[in-house]
């Protein structure tokens, strides 16, 4: 169990990011269109993962905003935003804001993802939601970089991640 915090209040995590230098947890969430995507479907792929509590808040939008100018030039690399919200809201709010580098995800029809890679927020306002965090992969589905943002109000470090896909 990790801990972060909501404006300064304490929340606990499900778990802990998987560790750097090992195998990344498989997983299976529902792309835009209700369709299934899982790691093993992107094998030999540079993957990022922004996880996030929903694509409707500030901060969750920002990280989408700025992972698809970013990341979406680098080579063999696919960006993930990943959250619970639904599919549509992930698509409406794509669609509305131009994102055409990043494929959203969602967790909403089963727990594994959250209990997998240790993001599930159990307690404080955003219960039940993912803490945001990122989680990069390399080709051979190994973790190279991970990243619990402390403050859940706060933005992840996007340096660092980038320079994790180099």
């Amino acid at each position: 169990m990790a801990k972060i915090t909501f404006k300064g209040a304490p929340v606990n995590t499900s778990g802990n990011l998987p560790s750097k230098g090992t195998k990344a947890p498989e997983f299976s969430l529902v792309k835009s269109d209700l369709s299934s995507l899982s790691l093993s479907g992107l094998k030999g792929k540079k993957l990022l993962l922004n996880i996030f509590p929903s694509i409707g808040t500030s901060v969750c939008s920002t990280s989408v905003r700025k992972f698809n100018k970013l990341a979406a030039g680098m080579t063999n690399t696919i960006v993930l935003a990943i959250s619970k919200d639904l599919p549509f809201a992930h698509a409406s709010f794509c669609t509305t804001e131009g994102i055409t580098n990043v494929i959203p995800l969602s967790g909403f029809r089963d727990t594994a993802f959250g209990i997998a890679y240790g993001v599930d927020t159990l307690d404080g306002p955003f219960a039940g939601l993912y803490a945001r965090s990122v989680v990069v992969i390399d080709e051979a589905g190994k973790v190279v970089y991970t990243q619990l943002v402390p403050e859940t109000g706060q933005e992840p470090d996007y340096d660092s991640a980038l320079d994790a896909l180099k």
